[in-house]
């Protein structure tokens, strides 16, 4: 008797792991998905990036500045075949004093939103989004330019085998006045070419420059960010959280030098 009821027991435990285990795997493979579509700024995935930066030292005081980029990230379908993604940045920033003199400032910075019209259909694993961005005079006297900005963005990636490459660009001159005039006008280039890796437990190492070419003052501010996240499931909801570390390899004459990051970012797949 003893032994029919362990045989039932260890067909019934079978039973369930065979049908689990189906379960399992794609819940694994869905958080593995979402890792991979975090590397991609127009996937169809809404998400709330919380990305704290800290950034040492400007002028000859040395002075940090502290910066909390809130940057949601939502996609809206338009047809069957297209999808908007409006992906905002707000900028938080405490700038501590760099010259004699120079007061510290805390407040909102300028915003920048970008508008990508993207296929829903891949090719090969190959996306590309352009669409206008725009510049809002959002920023305190002392942290924003007090210009309204726009111009075009684009963005080209590929991703195979967990490795996702590209580069995302945009183009931003001011076209109008938000308070102070004699503030100067805003004509600047941002280029940020990355590259990742997801692996099959959810982490994602990952190396970018974000490059930006000031064409009034001529100068080019390059930082590059070596970055390590990874997928957590908190009850129901997931959150990919990381940090890294930062060196500029070109920077305007008044620092940084060097900085820090941490991300954590909401995930609410659709």
């Amino acid at each position: 008797m003893e032994q029919r009821r362990s045989r039932r027991w260890a067909l019934a435990i079978s039973a369930a792991a065979c049908c689990l285990s189906p379960l399992l795997a794609h819940a694994h493979e869905s958080d593995v998905e979402l890792a991979k579509k975090l590397n991609n700024p127009v996937s169809n995935l809404i998400s709330v990036p919380f990305q704290q930066n800290y950034d040492c030292c400007y002028g000859p005081e040395d002075g940090g500045r502290y910066t909390l980029n809130v940057q949601p990230v939502i996609p809206l379908s338009l047809n069957q075949d297209w999808n908007l993604i409006v992906r905002t940045i707000v900028p938080i920033v405490k700038k501590e004093h760099a010259y004699p003199g120079d007061d510290t400032a805390f407040g909102l910075s300028d915003t920048t939103q970008s508008f990508f019209i993207s296929p829903k259909a891949e090719h090969n694993g190959l996306v590309w989004a352009v669409g206008p961005a725009v510049l809002w005079p959002t920023g305190e006297s002392d942290l924003g330019t007090k210009k309204w900005g726009a111009g075009p963005t684009a963005l080209l990636l590929k991703q195979e085998h967990g490795y996702t490459y590209g580069v995302l660009a945009n183009h931003i001159w001011s076209f109008a006045d938000a308070g102070d005039h004699d503030r100067p006008d805003v004509s600047q280039t941002f280029i940020q070419p990355f590259f990742s890796y997801t692996d099959k437990a959810t982490t994602t190492y990952g190396i970018n420059a974000e490059s930006s070419y000031n064409w009034k003052t001529k100068g080019w501010t390059v930082p590059i960010n070596l970055t390590v996240t990874h997928v957590y499931k908190f009850g129901e909801q997931r959150v990919s959280l990381g940090g890294g570390v930062r060196a500029y390899a070109a920077q305007d004459g008044v620092g940084p030098e060097w900085g820090l990051r941490f991300i954590a970012t909401f995930l609410y797949p659709k």
